[in-house]
């Protein structure tokens, strides 16, 4: 069965070429010189038929390793967990789904009220006073907040070891122009060096910078750290998964000034990297300095309620070189995902996905630190990701896992050499008792 995509007869073709004057499609080219034309088809294979090519592609997308036939042990900033249907459902709703900016109220009150809610929510989970309504992902958040701490006048950074290595990179990639100066504090069995941290702060320091869960999957003590950057006049960003927060308290609520993280894990799937959500969100007093796009709730004329786009401080806005961020575009649909996701699994169900995490993740590590070529290495509390060093490479244990139809854990030594043959486990709420045994006995039979 042979079904043209393009909807133009031949007729129809030989038309249009009448309309213009022109004999054949070739007359269109004929101030082209000939040495620039090519003479012979493209190097193309044959057309198919629409089945044919819908198995062909089929065939393709099986090469790739899904995790709806996998089961996923890695983490390390983009998370297996349950999406639950509704969320898809909306999102392909043609308001949404073609939806590109909110630029004019009048016809967007649909959208902008889902991303006020959005920020409402994000604001809730933070224990910050406003959020914006997304940047592009956790790294760029970690970057903005950033350059929006630097509006004090500071310019020099500390920041955590134990962050993302991603978010760092990102970072560094912004203080390279803008002259900041980056330096890193170690860690202490997973967590963040204090002692470190307090003897290289100092009145000339911008912010600390400090992931919790960090990304050994370690909980770090956010209150002591913000108290000692407070000290000296430094703002506290921190950078979250918001999963935790299920269980965990609020950063806001214990000292944090810049609140930033990856929304991937409030509904949106992992698709192999990305689009991927930057939630942000910061105290009213850096309000006006804060990046990105911002819902506001306002009434109208008649005194209805209504949502514009408030405190515009994008370049797209403003003179340039007073704008506090150059993005100019954020994650609506994604941010919309999000929204969906936390209305639908309420307060009950998100604190519940935050405990079966938290409960499966130390059962898995129970369960692998017995086997006798598995060894625990951090002490510290942890969240849903913890660290183990294994008695044979990481990356030849993986390709066994694999080969078993199991995705196993991030090789460590890739982003810090100290931590060869260490590998980074996530589990999440969809991880069954009975993977991770498989788990289990899959590993014990290789170290």
């Amino acid at each position: 069965m042979q079904w043209s995509y393009l909807p133009h007869t031949a007729d129809d073709r030989k038309a249009m070429l009448a309309a213009i004057g022109v004999n054949k499609v070739s007359d269109l080219l004929a101030d082209i010189p000939a040495d620039l034309l090519m003479s012979r088809p493209l190097a193309l294979p044959e057309a198919m038929s629409e089945p044919e090519l819908a198995a062909h592609l089929a065939g393709l997308a099986g090469n790739n390793a899904s995790v709806d036939e996998y089961t996923c042990f890695l983490g390390a900033g983009a998370y297996d967990h349950y999406i639950p249907s509704v969320v898809d459902h909306v999102l392909r709703r043609s308001e949404f789904y073609t939806a590109y900016t909110q630029y004019q109220p009048e016809i967007s009150q649909g959208y902008l009220q889902a991303l006020w809610e959005y920020q409402s929510l994000i604001c809730e989970l933070t224990g910050m006073a406003v959020a914006n309504a997304s940047l592009y992902d956790g790294g760029t958040g970690l970057a903005e907040a950033a350059m929006m701490a630097a509006s004090t006048g500071r310019t020099e950074f500390l920041v955590a070891k134990t962050v993302h290595p991603h978010y760092r990179a990102v970072l560094n990639t912004y203080a390279i122009d803008r002259g900041y100066t980056i330096s890193e504090i170690g860690y202490r069995d997973g967590q963040l060096d204090t002692n470190e941290l307090q003897s290289k702060l100092s009145k000339t320091v911008a912010a600390v910078i400090m992931q919790t869960p960090n990304f050994f999957g370690c909980i770090e003590d956010v209150k002591a750290v913000a108290a000692m950057a407070h000290d000296q006049g430094a703002l506290m960003i921190t950078a979250v998964d918001p999963i935790s927060l299920g269980l965990l308290e609020a950063p806001g609520k214990l000292g944090a000034d810049i609140v930033v993280g990856e929304g991937q894990s409030l509904g949106i799937p992992m698709s192999y990297g990305g689009p991927y959500l930057g939630f942000f969100a910061a105290t009213e007093k850096l309000m006006r300095k804060m990046p990105g796009r911002i819902v506001g709730q306002t009434v109208d004329h008649e005194g209805n309620r209504g949502f514009v786009l408030t405190l515009q401080a994008r370049e797209q806005h403003i003179r340039r070189e007073k704008a506090t961020s150059n993005i100019c575009s954020n994650e609506a649909l994604c941010a919309l995902a999000a929204a969906v996701y936390l209305n639908t699994v309420g307060k009950a169900g998100f604190k519940q996905v935050a405990a079966l995490s938290l409960n499966k993740a130390h059962y898995a590590y129970k369960q692998l630190t017995e086997l006798k070529g598995c060894e625990t290495v951090f002490g510290a509390p942890f969240f849903k990701e913890f660290v183990v060093r294994l008695n044979k490479p990481v990356g030849e244990v993986n390709k066994q896992l694999l080969a078993d139809k199991i995705i196993g854990g991030l090789d460590l030594g890739k982003y810090y050499p100290e931590l060869a043959g260490c590998m980074l486990v996530a589990v999440t709420e969809k991880r069954s008792r009975e993977e991770i045994d498989r788990l289990s006995a899959r590993l014990g039979a290789m170290v």
